[in-house]
């Protein structure tokens, strides 16, 4: 017999999962999940693992409750850690309590691991704190959608109107109008300020706040629909100065990621610590080349060289796997100098315990051959890279009286199955040529009439001239921090433009 663990997500930004949540999501062998819990945090499952569906959403549930309870019974049987994550926190409103119940009459072992609810991180970041000395020493955490099967309401509405300084309803969207109208009716004052938020915590989340007589009309008016909290109390009158959420530089932007799959999430991240919701558009898949003879010969003779040339993460994750696959380390590149081509390849080369000799000024293979000026003439240089690549490293230092091993090490071919988000996003995003060109082989160029582009740099912008396609962003460091800082810096004049 296995065991379950109910273990909250926390309220959407995946950021916000606890360590041990995280923990059991990494060792979990099945991980049955909510429509609440973010679908990225499933990305730091182990391989392999069995991942099962049983969100519940308005009106429409994947399955009922009874199903979801024989399913974690029987998951029980069969696997030795089985995760159950829910939206928030298992015990607020999340109907675990309920799930660990049934498990207890049945004799199975569980573990509840808490969240972050939704009740206090949602208006954390819509800028209302729930407490605050001048405002309110009371709080109440209230359902909007109680069992419709009970006999009658058990909320206490006329001691939540009056006794309460600020009320919290979950998934009370549906209700906005009924819960207005109870709390007016049993004296709470009509003009009490009052908010609803949207996908709190997410790059989409969405506020509107009125006073509580209108709230329900101003909501329909901006078309909220759930998930979302309602907050009723005089906190809210503090949002438009702690409204810190909404101020990131690129709050709202919906931001198209083109890179490789096991590469976005990078990209992805520093996106939306910015604010922008990332979307995922798969153009390219990484494959080593295997077997790979030459590789592995230049490996067996790698104190030969003078020095090892990345020019790309992707080959010098694949060159360290080879190294490793032959029984060596770091130490067997002891006396060989190596020259990453920006600082993202640096910092790979780090984690392998190499500090790298030269860093060229230009992430680009110029910026290679500017450090390699005055360094080439009678020595050997090992050159692993993708199959089809610019070839002027290797010409330069043949030109100059150096040798030039150049290996192919990985392809990149079409991805299967990647399709456009349903989304429109205001800007994709291109890193290199070869995201270009099959970008635009998948999907051709329609989307570029009505959405930005941005360049990591001058030979992806190359690429996309020669496609005919408008280049609106280019990186004047060409890394991924280095693109995200010029979206920034350009959406933020854009913004300036517009307020004046």
């Amino acid at each position: 017999m296995g065991k379950i663990f109910l273990v909250g997500a926390g309220p959407g930004d995946p950021k916000l999962i606890t360590v041990k949540g995280m923990e059991l999501i990494r060792r979990a062998d099945s991980i049955i999940y909510d429509y609440l819990a973010n679908d990225s945090l499933l990305g730091f499952a182990g391989k392999g693992v069995e991942l099962i569906y049983v969100g519940k959403q308005a009106s429409r549930h994947a399955m009922s409750q009874g199903e979801i309870n024989d399913l974690l019974a029987r998951k029980a049987r069969e696997k030795e850690i089985v995760v159950r994550l829910k939206g928030g926190d298992p015990y607020v409103f999340g109907r675990g309590g309920e799930e660990a119940v049934y498990l207890a009459d049945l004799g199975i072992e569980f573990e509840i691991v808490p969240g972050v609810t939704s009740a206090i991180s949602v208006p954390s970041y819509a800028g209302v704190p729930l407490t605050h000395r001048e405002y309110a020493s009371t709080v109440a955490f209230v359902t909007g959608h109680e069992d419709e099967t009970k006999a009658g309401s058990t909320i206490k509405w006329h001691e939540l109107a009056l006794g309460v300084d600020t009320i919290v309803f979950l998934m009370g969207i549906k209700h906005l109008k009924e819960i207005k109208e109870r709390l007016i009716e049993e004296g709470r004052a009509a003009d009490t300020p009052a908010c609803v938020i949207q996908w709190g915590t997410m790059p989409q989340q969405r506020v509107v706040t009125g006073p509580l007589k209108d709230i329900d009309a101003l909501a329909s008016k901006a078309n909220i629909k759930p998930p979302g909290i309602i907050v009723v109390g005089d906190v809210v009158t503090l949002r438009e100065k702690l409204k810190w959420f909404e101020k990131k530089p690129l709050f709202g932007k919906k931001i198209a990621v083109t890179r490789a799959p096991h590469q976005s999430m990078k990209l992805g991240e520093l996106l939306t610590e910015r604010g922008a919701e990332a979307l995922y558009i798969a153009t390219i898949n990484i494959v080593p080349i295997k077997p790979n003879d030459r590789l592995r010969e230049a490996i067996d003779r790698i104190s030969k060289y003078f020095c090892i040339i990345f020019t790309s993460v992707n080959g010098a994750s694949i060159f360290f796997d080879a190294l490793f696959a032959q029984g060596m380390d770091a130490r067997s590149l002891a006396g060989v100098k190596v020259l990453p081509i920006g600082t993202a390849t640096a910092e790979f080369l780090e984690s392998k315990g190499l500090m790298p000799d030269f860093i060229p000024k230009k992430f680009t293979s110029e910026g290679i051959i500017e450090v390699l000026e005055g360094k080439v003439k009678g020595r050997r240089f090992l050159l692993p890279r993708a199959e089809q690549a610019r070839n002027v490293i290797a010409k330069f230092i043949s030109d100059h009286g150096g040798l030039c091993d150049v290996i192919p090490v990985y392809r990149t071919t079409l991805p299967d199955n990647t399709e456009l988000p349903a989304e429109k996003p205001d800007i994709v995003t291109f890193t290199s040529a070869s995201t270009v060109e099959n970008f635009i082989t998948l999907f051709g160029k329609e989307m570029f009439e009505t959405t930005s582009v941005a360049s990591i740099g001058p030979i992806t912008t190359e690429t996309l001239t020669k496609h005919q396609v408008r280049v609106d962003i280019e990186a004047s460091r060409y890394d991924i921090k280095g693109l995200v800082d010029a979206i920034v810096e350009t959406v933020s004049r854009q913004m300036a433009e517009k307020s004046t």
